[in-house]
């Protein structure tokens, strides 16, 4: 159905939790990739077809002078201390801490501490200005960036029963404990991960999306099949739902704090990434995301990621008691094997917590009391800053250890990062993006709708949908978009009613499939503008910066069909003054997408960066542009 803009694409990956490199996050903490730069760059005015080379610059530019670069690699941890009673401690030090890698001790550069606020504290902060009218984004903040809190429904582990308990303790916990001004996203994840609410510090607005249809109980099994295809099925959709989150939470700065409300997880085979794995990772190990492997299926509670995500994971189930027959197996269970079960998964969910700094919480009833404890705990922390005196980058995990000078107190942190070679990491990047463009690979254009090459059939033989993955999956309606990469999109609807003749050609780069292409349609013109932190532009041997983007907008009718498509693909090739201009001008990019006059239907907008394989998507309504609104951005047409 996507075929359209498929070409191109990074390869396949696995989308599972990974350990990540967790040197100079600080830029993660000033905020990057979250305000669109200014508009109007220049562009390549030689452009062929829908692939234009960005050149930042129509003259030579001059020579630079010779520059001394020293690189400082830092490491964030985010830190939180609590009492006996599980309550925050504040007002430490930076003297009250110590750290050490790998038993080497580290110096702390700088401490911060963090508070929960109080609604008086929120309504002193400054809230973002709305969006003029015809612009949409993927990424909307809040005033409070303190910490972000996100509650995951798993349907998928999760008994039907329990759902519907904890179903019932969020919509209590919205309704009389939740703090206006707290920022709360809500998932669930079932045959697939669903962005039920995105970040909102109002409890009625929570309120409504828990109480609404898309928070129901989930009936459908998600898998048909034996119980080892069974088994691994769950544990590839828990890791594409997880990578999907990832990719939300890309753009979104300081910690978050994950609460996974879960069952009985799937088992899998242990095993940590090797050197090889960690170094084929694509992507800036500068922004605050999740990485995935290609070859990652098992290992998950080795592989979460460690980019100031803080998982907590809470059986759902509650106090359990022994069953008299274990369903799954078809067989009665002794007390001694539910017993051994449920220390094997509560083990799991202390290793998924350990990883990433958070705090497994299970033979509890309180669900909402657990909730509202996490909330107010993780939004108390301490962050510590501190550049490795390791200078050895040979992608091994060093383990870090923090010491207080204080007894009685619990410490909650991630136990140490992944030393990538960012240089090597790059060269490989640039060596990937070089050989593509030497091949000048095109995007292929087949219209959409088009039968797979290979399809995917069931176990009776019949032809089944297979699964998208990467951008393709990302540009799904409804899918959950990433905010890798932040972009505003501003749309304008050319009021002049176009209807095309038998022979008449479809309008330029359109794929308007056959059953829409005579009936009436007006022109949407859109202004795609992606802020330029986000993107990826490694420098290669020649001294210049290299990198390629697609720019998708898909058309689909309310049933998820497609209805028409365009893709724009440019190629970056900068210079020294072209890459400081990128950054201080941004990259807009203008489409035109025909759009029926009659029916309902959604526009979804993405960008994928080729080099890295970040992506950004939003989803915006048609009956949501108005007509007789001209955004700026499209104003000089």
């Amino acid at each position: 159905m996507m075929a359209d803009f498929a070409a191109g694409k990074a390869a396949r990956r696995v989308p599972v939790f990974a350990a990540v490199c967790a040197f100079a996050l600080n830029c993660a903490l000033n905020g990057a990739a979250q305000t669109p730069a200014p508009q109007n760059p220049s562009q390549n005015p030689n452009q062929t077809g829908s692939r234009p080379v960005y050149s930042g610059s129509a003259s030579p530019e001059a020579q630079p002078a010779p520059t001394l670069t020293i690189t400082t690699r830092e490491v964030l941890l985010d830190v939180v201390v609590t009492d006996e009673n599980h309550r925050p401690v504040t007002g430490l030090k930076a003297s009250d801490f110590t750290i050490t890698e790998e038993g080497q001790p580290q110096t702390i550069r700088r401490m911060e501490e963090h508070s929960a606020l109080s609604g008086v504290d929120v309504t002193k902060l400054k809230a973002a200005p709305p969006l003029p009218a015809n612009t949409f984004t993927n990424f909307t903040p809040v005033a409070n960036s303190n910490a972000y809190t996100v509650i995951l429904l798993d349907a998928l582990n999760t008994p039907v029963s329990s759902q519907m308990y904890l179903r019932q303790q969020l919509i209590d916990y919205l309704k009389h404990d939740m703090q206006p001004g707290t920022p709360i996203a809500i998932f669930q994840l079932d045959v697939g991960m669903k962005l039920i609410q995105g970040f909102s510090t109002d409890p009625q607005v929570l309120l409504a999306a828990a109480e609404s249809k898309r928070n129901m109980p989930s009936l459908q099994r998600p898998v048909h099949g034996n119980y080892d295809y069974y088994v691994r099925s769950r544990t590839q959709i828990l890791g594409e739902g997880m990578g999907s989150i990832g990719r939300y939470l890309a753009g979104f700065p300081g910690r978050k704090n994950l609460i996974w409300f879960t069952g009985s997880l799937p088992s899998w085979l242990n095993g940590s990434p090797t050197v090889e794995d960690v170094e084929r990772r694509v992507g800036n190990p500068f922004r605050d995301d999740f990485m995935v492997y290609d070859d990652m299926m098992n290992g998950l509670t080795d592989a979460l990621s460690l980019s100031r995500v803080a998982v907590y994971p809470v059986d759902a189930r509650g106090l359990q008691t022994p069953p008299m027959f274990d369903a799954s197996r078809r067989r009665p269970m002794s007390n001694s094997g539910f017993y051994t079960a449920q220390a094997f998964n509560h083990m799991n969910l202390d290793e998924i917590a350990d990883a990433t700094g958070g705090k497994a919480y299970y033979n509890t009833n309180g669900l909402k009391q657990t909730l509202a404890e996490i909330v107010d705990n993780g939004s108390s922390y301490y962050t510590l800053d501190y550049a490795t005196t390791n200078r050895k980058w040979d992608g091994k995990f060093r383990h870090i250890k923090i010491a207080l000078n204080r007894s009685g107190l619990k410490l909650q942190y991630r136990p140490g990062y992944y030393a990538v070679d960012r240089t090597r990491m790059e060269e490989r990047q640039v060596a990937s993006m070089e050989r593509r463009m030497a091949r000048g690979q095109k995007p292929n254009l087949a219209p959409p709708n088009e039968a797979p090459q290979n399809p995917t059939l069931d176990e009776n033989g019949a032809m089944v949908k297979a699964p998208k993955q990467g951008f393709d999956a990302v540009m799904e309606l409804g899918a959950v978009p990433p905010t890798e990469i932040v972009f505003t999109a501003s749309v304008a609807i050319n009021g002049n009613v176009v209807k095309l003749k038998k022979d008449d050609p479809l309008p330029k780069d359109n794929f308007l499939t056959k059953e829409y292409k005579g009936k009436p349609f007006r022109n949407f013109d859109l202004a795609i503008h992606a802020d330029p932190r986000s993107l990826n532009a490694p420098l290669s041997a020649d001294g210049r910066r290299h990198g390629k983007l697609q720019f998708v907008t898909v058309l689909y009718t309310p049933e998820g069909e497609t209805v028409n498509s365009i893709t724009t693909e440019i190629d970056f090739d900068l210079g020294d003054a072209g890459y400081r201009k990128l950054l201080t001008n941004g990259l807009p990019v203008k489409q035109q997408i025909a759009v029926p006059v009659k029916g309902n239907y959604f526009l979804r907008v993405g960008v994928n960066d080729l080099s890295s394989g970040h992506m950004g998507a939003v989803e915006i309504p048609v009956d949501q542009v108005h007509a007789d609104v001209m955004p700026a951005a499209l104003a000089s047409r």
